[in-house]
């Protein structure tokens, strides 16, 4: 478990991550993160939900189609 501290940043409430933090969620200074309610509470990560649940469609949708989709790429 890591230990984040809240602090202001001009008109604003920020969080501060340590340099652990940075590197086991694989992100550097510029990068978004995603705040996400999970059944426990909240969740840190750098993955879009949303694009997960496209990228799920997709696959679905892919794999329904597959003969289709090999028949246009010819």
């Amino acid at each position: 478990m890591l230990k984040l501290k809240v602090t202001g940043l001009g008109s604003s409430t920020a969080v501060v991550l340590t340099k652990e933090a940075l590197a086991r969620l694989k992100v550097k200074k510029g990068d978004f993160l995603y705040l996400t309610e999970s059944p426990d509470g909240f969740r840190i990560t750098p993955y879009d939900p949303q694009f997960e649940q496209q990228m799920t469609l997709a696959r679905k949708f892919m794999s329904e189609r597959r003969d289709a989709l090999r028949e246009l790429a010819k």
